[in-house]
């Protein structure tokens, strides 16, 4: 018994870890790959690189952005780093 309690900071000390660290990446995480997959002609988005465009087709893993109104771009969906809601 004297054991459970001199391991139960340290046990404690990983929960709080895990709730203030690794689940909101979590939750992050989840709500940038369902925006990701959520994706539309005519979103304006900006690319994890901080280029600036407007979904012009979707594929599957590929995304084609217009940029400076004639500039047809590819990237990959995951580099999309979120849409602008204007």
């Amino acid at each position: 018994m004297e054991t459970l309690y001199n391991l139960l900071p340290i046990i404690i000390m990983f929960v709080a870890m895990w709730l203030i660290l690794v689940r909101p990446a979590q939750k992050r995480q989840k709500a940038t790959l369902e925006m990701q997959k959520n994706l539309k002609r005519g979103d304006k988005v900006v690319t994890i690189g901080g280029l600036h465009g407007e979904v012009d087709a979707l594929e599957d893993t590929v995304v084609y952005l217009i940029v400076d109104g004639k500039t047809r771009l590819k990237f990959e969906r995951q580099a999309i780093g979120r849409v602008i809601n204007e």
